[in-house]
């Protein structure tokens, strides 16, 4: 099977640094145009990005003497790719024109990107939990005026961490959810030798985060009428969003209520044996074990858990009883592998293998 050809929109940032590393040696797709701002195009990936390289593992050698591409010459790009990961760095307004005309050159846009994670016709997907809104891809393409041109979006980071917790117990009602996420530094696309007023500290704000937190998983959990997704009315979701020291993954401290509250042992059931289409096709960047459940108090820790199933699983603890809601319970996601770049990776490898994504 000949591989299909990527091009990485906002190639030089974190999460365009994320893809590069994920997609080397991938066996489905390669890497074959690089492309970001104005002032770093015309150069090698190597000079544009510099000493700016933020992954553990060393540049591949594959994209080094790669001439990064300008993202705004659309056409150029788009030639010589048959889909576009996005990860550009601009205002909302300006990712939304620009996702859109890749889209119209016939080129599907897979976005890390919040610009279109509310417009009615854009798929918001994590790939175990809602595949289903894919189908609103056919609208999209009568809006845009495409034949195989679409755009899908990965939601927050953050919610990774609880969402498919939660996704898993559905049958059970929960009505009040309480999260507070406690993210790494990554998440705003540095570290710490970017940020060195984040070491030792602990910042009790991200901007517009909360309001993501409550409303994205709605979206993720609502139906597709009509050829648009309308959002959930429940559960009810309120949250707090952390900054703490932490190069990568976060973390949430989840408080929730049901309508029929189950037994302990019947949410650890739920959640080790909860599995979605990417387990069923065994798609390449998909977990085996989606969801691990850790009995040990002290789990589960950053450092120790945030790679598990290369940092595309998601890991809980600590559950118990809860003395003015049902349960509680401790989750964490790799924000910039499941939560970011992996999670976009494996969106692109569901909509290859339904059918959404082939060869130009």
């Amino acid at each position: 099977m000949s591989k299909l050809r990527v091009g990485i929109l906002g190639a030089t940032g974190m999460v365009g640094q994320r893809f590069i590393s994920l997609l080397e040696n991938h066996p489905w797709f390669e890497v074959t145009t690089l492309a970001a701002s104005e002032r770093s195009a015309g150069k090698t990936y190597e000079e544009a990005v510099g000493n700016r390289w933020k992954m553990k593992k060393p540049m591949p050698e594959a994209v080094k003497s790669m001439i990064v591409k300008n993202v705004n010459e659309v056409e150029a790009v788009a030639a010589s790719v048959d889909f576009v990961f996005s990860a550009v760095d601009m205002t909302k307004d300006e990712i939304k024109a620009i996702e859109e005309a890749y889209a119209k050159a016939e080129t599907p846009v897979v976005s890390n990107n919040s610009a279109h994670r509310w417009t009615p016709d854009v798929p918001m997907v994590i790939p175990e939990v809602n595949p289903d809104h894919f189908e609103v891809i056919a609208s999209q393409r009568k809006r845009l005026g495409t034949k195989r041109g679409f755009i899908a979006v990965k939601p927050n980071c953050s919610i990774q961490s609880y969402t498919p917790a939660l996704d898993a117990l559905m049958e059970y009602g929960p009505k009040v959810v309480v999260a507070t996420t406690y993210q790494a530094i990554s998440g705003a696309g540095k570290n710490f030798a970017d940020w060195p007023e984040m070491v030792d500290n602990v910042i009790p704000f991200i901007g517009g985060e909360e309001e993501k937190s409550e409303q994205e998983p709605l979206r993720i959990w609502g139906k597709v009428i009509d050829g648009e997704i309308v959002k959930a009315q429940s559960p009810l979701i309120t949250t707090q969003c952390i900054r703490v020291p932490v190069t990568d993954g976060h973390t949430a401290a989840v408080f929730v209520s049901f309508e029929k509250k189950p037994e302990k042992e019947a949410i650890i059931k739920a959640w080790k044996e909860y599995k979605g289409l990417p387990q069923e096709l065994d798609l390449p960047s998909a977990p085996k074990q989606f969801i691990k459940y850790f009995e040990e108090d002290n789990r589960p820790q950053v450092t120790l858990d945030r790679d598990y199933e290369n940092g595309m699983g998601i890991c809980l603890g600590r559950l118990r009883e809860d003395t003015v809601y049902d349960y509680k319970f401790v989750g964490l996601s790799h924000n910039t592998v499941r939560g970011a770049a992996g999670g976009a990776v494996l969106s692109a490898e569901l909509l290859k293998a339904l059918g959404y994504i082939e060869a130009k």
